[in-house]
């Protein structure tokens, strides 16, 4: 570790500048910006993600404050409110797409070896989007339903590290299940959905990818049975069937057979019934599958709750999608790093320590550091002595 690097740019050393740059390339906006280059761009929204700055002029300020250590964060440029609205308008969004998309392949592989509660014989994947609420009267052409307005984020999340490895994000009325489309299913990997994602025709595509899938099947389903297994009803278990689709329209766009498992949660007290193409798996099984679905859900309110997700720096379509894809970066940034350096603690207090100190010349080891403050001092009188009492 280099002297006199900051907390940030030792968080944006899981980018190299080169792989920025190279990015970049692909991607021109309309009037080059000398006085903010693309990667300090960058960098800045990536100090506003992780301090949660407010406004474009408190990115400003604070950054210029500081700005004997701007160096040293790797930001060159001039960091000005009118410098960084302009880039947030015209500079493509894309770009920090696919930042993003380097950053979940480096993650991706850095957790590879991270084991999940369920040991199955493929990694665990969780499929599932929010809704990021906009202001209709600041953003009138996000417009949803209504009087509403939003953005939606699609997520393919890896269970076992809670890491995105695939992300896209689109208006707030384009349906759920358009995003399967968009998804490279990778063979012997399983897949849990909630039941918006029901089409048959795309569930096959899993099962010819190589895949398998849990999911929660619609209460109109018409199917009928061509073998029942015993299920243990202690258990939670109604029935576990071999099944084939109803109508013919069903059965042209799934011609195999599924799996359909009946499973009472004693916790919620909810009849639940999942469909799946693996029949091979213990129904238990199955249905612990689909109840690791949670973990996308927890992931959702992790990132609003810590990454500048609401109160946006423009009102532009493209300036939403920049902090949008910088939040994820963000988020990918500090994981990397906390892999990498092998970090004490959780990725959450990592966070949310680096909120504070981002700009400190400390190493990442000695800012997240666990002392043990209930141990007491040694050789310190707790009592000072006072003569003649």
């Amino acid at each position: 570790m280099k002297p006199g690097k900051t907390i940030l740019s030792q968080i944006l050393d899981g980018l190299h500048p080169e792989e920025f740059r190279r990015c970049a390339l692909r991607y021109s906006t309309c009037r080059q910006t000398p006085a903010l280059s693309a990667y300090d761009h960058f960098a800045a929204m990536i100090f506003a993600q992780l301090t949660h700055r407010e406004s474009l002029r408190d990115i400003e300020a604070c950054l210029n404050a500081r700005g004997n250590v701007l160096y040293h964060s790797g930001i060159r440029g001039n960091i000005t409110r009118t410098n960084l609205a302009y880039a947030n308008e015209h500079r493509p969004a894309q770009l920090f797409a696919s930042v993003a998309e380097l950053l979940m392949r480096r993650a991706s592989k850095l957790y590879a070896g991270a084991k999940d509660v369920i040991d199955l014989d493929g990694e665990l994947f969780a499929i599932d989007s929010t809704l990021i609420d906009l202001s209709l009267a600041i953003f009138p052409w996000a417009r949803w339903q209504g009087t509403q307005a939003a953005v939606k984020l699609n997520v393919v999340l890896a269970v076992a590290p809670e890491l995105p490895q695939f992300c896209t994000l689109v208006a707030g009325d384009v349906h759920d299940v358009n995003f399967l489309d968009d998804i490279v299913f990778s063979p012997g990997g399983y897949y849990t959905l909630d039941r918006g994602y029901v089409d048959y025709k795309r569930l096959y595509k899993i099962h010819r990818a190589g895949a398998w899938f849990v999911i929660r099947a619609k209460s109109n389903m018409g199917f009928y049975v061509v073998q029942s297994r015993t299920v243990d009803k202690a258990c939670g278990l109604r029935c576990d069937q071999t099944i084939r689709m109803g109508s013919a329209k069903a059965r042209r766009d799934y011609p195999e057979a599924l799996r359909r498992i009946h499973y009472y949660d004693n916790e919620t007290q909810k009849h639940l019934v999942f469909l799946t193409n693996n029949l091979v798996l213990p129904a238990l099984i199955i249905a612990a599958i689909y109840k690791r679905r949670w973990e996308i859900e927890l992931f959702f309110r992790w990132i609003k709750q810590h990454l500048r997700l609401h109160g946006f720096y423009s009102n532009n379509r493209n300036g939403v999608a920049v902090q949008i894809w910088t939040a994820v970066c963000a988020h990918l940034l500090v994981a990397i790093a906390h892999r990498q350096l092998t970090l004490p603690g959780s990725l959450h207090r990592t966070l949310q320590i680096i909120s504070i100190s981002s700009l400190e010349k400390l190493t990442l080891h000695q800012l997240v550091a666990e002392y043990n403050t209930s141990i007491p001092l040694v050789g310190i009188p707790i009592q000072l002595e006072i003569n003649g009492f």
